[in-house]
């Protein structure tokens, strides 16, 4: 039978597709936060996120050594630290910029151990998009705070690619099931806290079981997909687009308007983003003796 000329195409409109259903989810998360907060609307989110996946995977089916556990455990952690921070960040500042801000994260990670000079310029192209975006001298409209949460996100970003790294030789369902049912654990007491008993209203309850899906279920599916069929710098390079789909969006959702240059700071975040991806050391193939 033969293969659709439109099958190289599918993972390319999968990643796409995670990345705008992550952005759809997440503006109309923000539409919760005058009723619940937004402790109260991670706390749904990543609950119900983890509610589905320990349903999907079952994950007890696995055993589990004690330095999994632990590995998972920071890395769920972290997670857990890393929504709740994106979701406060996001009450006072546009959601594009937020996911800018927060990129810095894994680009950090991805620069630590290089010493290249063409690093150095995806360095300076993240620092740019930075000063651009900061509230330095009291040239931008942004509110310190929101930024502040924003740049802690993008910190717990960082080290949940460190942490996840440890666990990723189990199996995906294993280790993202347990994850975000330990990302819960600071994440819902929290927002029971800020929330209390508004959270037990059915429609509340039906709109953030909908977040969850849309915003977390979905988006990782799609991932996942995507990348049993794309090489890792092509599936980097489409995600790096994340930025600038988030803001488009919550453009047209939630009728948030950016300045020129907060465009050009987003542009700044994904060109290094993209760039990075390009240029990133690649591991040789491994040596395989003769006769083996």
């Amino acid at each position: 039978m033969q293969t659709s000329r439109f099958a190289p195409l599918v993972p390319v409109l999968a990643v796409l597709g995670a990345v705008t259903s992550l952005a759809i989810g997440t503006s109309y998360a923000k539409q919760l936060f005058p009723l619940i907060g937004a402790q109260g609307t991670s706390a749904l989110r990543v609950g119900f996120s983890a509610l589905f996946l320990l349903l999907l995977w079952r994950p007890w089916r696995w055993h589990t050594s004690r330095i999994d556990a632990a590995a998972i455990l920071r890395y769920g952690l972290t997670l857990g630290v890393m929504n709740l921070l994106f979701y406060m960040a996001i009450r006072t500042i546009p959601f594009g910029i937020a996911v800018a801000i927060e990129f810095t994260g894994p680009l950090a990670v991805a620069m630590w151990s290089s010493r290249r000079v063409i690093d150095f310029v995806w360095v300076g192209c993240t620092v740019v998009g930075l000063a651009l975006l900061l509230p330095l001298g009291g040239a931008q409209s942004l509110d310190p705070i929101g930024v502040m949460y924003a740049l802690g996100a993008a910190a717990c970003w960082g080290l949940y690619i460190v942490f996840g790294k440890r666990a990723s030789h189990l199996h995906a369902g294993h280790s993202v099931s347990l994850g975000l049912a330990a990302a819960a654990l600071v994440v819902v007491p929290i927002g029971v806290a800020h929330a209390g008993s508004l959270l037990l209203n059915p429609k509340i309850l039906l709109a953030g079981a909908l977040v969850a899906v849309v915003s977390s279920a979905i988006p990782m599916s799609l991932e996942m997909m995507a990348l049993k069929r794309l090489p890792k710098e092509t599936f980097g390079i489409l995600i790096s687009m994340e930025p600038a789909v988030a803001a488009l969006w919550a453009m047209l959702l939630l009728h948030e308007q950016l300045t020129g240059l907060q465009w050009l700071a987003i542009g700044c975040t994904v060109l290094a983003s993209v760039g990075s991806t390009l240029t990133a050391r690649r591991q040789p193939p491994p040596v395989i003796p003769a006769g083996a």
